[in-house]
C-alpha cells in the first residue's frame, strides 16, 4: 500500500447544485494550488480488496513539499512512517523494528497527490476529466497516460476550494478511500520533516546511502 501513497456518500448533488455551491472541481484544484509551496493536513484511509473484503484502517498525518518531498505517518492503530527526501523513500515500521529504504523514482513521481505542490504536473502526466458532484464534493477524475503508475484512477473530492477525499483503485483493483482534514497551508515545517536517519538498532534493508552503513542485527 505504501508503495501508491508515495507516487495519492449517500446524497448526489446535481450539477446546477454544484454551480452555485463551488465551481467545477478543476477549479477548486487550481485555487487550492494556487501559492502552495508546502502543506500538511491529518488524513484517515479505509480500503477494501475487489472481492469487497476491508482492509485495515488508518489515521495519521502528511506533510507535501515541492517538488517531491512528502513525510506520511500513521498514528492509529499502527505506526509506520513513510519518507520521500527527494532521492530516496524510506519506510520504517517500529513494530518490526524494521527499515526499507529505495531509490526514489518514477512512481513516486506519478503520485497524483504531487499536483498539489506542482500543477504542471496535471495535464502532463494524467488524463484529467470532471466526474460530476456527490457527498457535497466536486470530483475530478485522473487516469495515469503511462505504464509506470501503481494504480487505475484517482478521483479527488474538493468542497470550498479544499480536497476533501482522494479514493485511488489499484492494478489488483483494491480500492482505497483517504479523507483530508485540518489543512495547513504554506505553514513553516520542521527542518527533519523530510530526512530519515533509522533509529539505532533497526534493521535496514534495500538501497541505502553508500555514504552510510547500517549493519543488521545479529
Amino acid at each position: 500500500m505504501h508503495r501508491i501513497l508515495v507516487m495519492l456518500c449517500v446524497a448526489v448533488l446535481s450539477l446546477p447544485a454544484l454551480a452555485q455551491a463551488a465551481g467545477s472541481a478543476r477549479a477548486q484544484l487550481d485555487a487550492f494550488a494556487a501559492g502552495l509551496r508546502s502543506v500538511s493536513a491529518h488524513f484517515s484511509q479505509m480500503s477494501v480488496d475487489a472481492n469487497g473484503n476491508p482492509g485495515r484502517n488508518a489515521t495519521g498525518t502528511l506533510q507535501l513539499a515541492a517538488p517531491r518531498l512528502f513525510r506520511w505517518q500513521v498514528s492509529s492503530p499502527y505506526h509506520q512512517i513513510i519518507v520521500a527526501d527527494g532521492k530516496r523513500v524510506w519506510v520504517y515500521d517500529p513494530d518490526l523494528q524494521q527499515v526499507t529504504v529505495r531509490a526514489q523514482n518514477s512512481a513516486e513521481a506519478h503520485s497524483p497527490l504531487n499536483v498539489l505542490t506542482d500543477l504542471k504536473l496535471l495535464d502532463r502526466q494524467f488524463k484529467v476529466s470532471e466526474d460530476g458532484a456527490h457527498d457535497g464534493q466536486a470530483w475530478l477524475k485522473l487516469r495515469p497516460n503511462n505504464d509506470h503508475a501503481e494504480f487505475k484512477y484517482a478521483e479527488l473530492g474538493f468542497a470550498d476550494n479544499q480536497l476533501q477525499t482522494m479514493v485511488f483503485e489499484d492494478l489488483l483493483g483494491d480500492r482505497t478511500t483517504i479523507r483530508f482534514s485540518d489543512w495547513q497551508r504554506n505553514a513553516k515545517l520542521p527542518a527533519d520533516t523530510f530526512r530519515f536517519t533509522p533509529p539505532p538498532g533497526a534493521d535496514v534493508i534495500g538501497d541505502v546511502p553508500t555514504a552510510e552503513a547500517y549493519p543488521l542485527k545479529n
